[in-house]
């Protein structure tokens, strides 16, 4: 029903600002919440932020908040990972996924794109 990709990742400076991008496809995108996690090499995949169906609401994780900001643009069936002052913890494959409700969990999302590879160096 929902299908992802993300894009945007790469070899990133410490302190640098990318953003993410995730397209979906898929009639319903407007109603689905939206969520970013990521995952480092040996760790569990965890949790990063998320958004509401109509953008009005988000949550992050707090290592990132006042860093990252996450957005939407449901015209572009489009949402976005602006992340700054990028640390090396911060290196790790970043997932976008999609959920019928604004959640934390991993298991409360059906649908998941392949991920994009987020590099730090110094």
């Amino acid at each position: 029903q929902v299908q992802l990709v993300e894009s945007g990742g790469g070899l990133v400076q410490s302190g640098g600002s990318p953003r993410l991008s995730c397209a979906a496809s898929g009639r319903t995108f407007t109603r689905y919440a939206m969520g970013w996690f990521r995952q480092a090499p040996g760790k569990e995949r965890e949790f990063v932020a998320a958004i509401g169906w109509s953008g009005g609401i988000t949550t992050y994780r707090d290592s990132v908040k006042g860093r990252f900001t996450i957005s939407r643009d449901n015209a572009k069936n489009t949402v976005y990972l602006q992340m700054n002052s990028l640390k090396a913890e911060d290196t790790a494959v970043y997932y976008c996924a999609a959920g019928p409700s604004l959640s934390t969990r991993r298991a409360e999302y059906p649908y998941w794109g392949q991920g994009t590879q987020v590099t730090v160096s110094s």
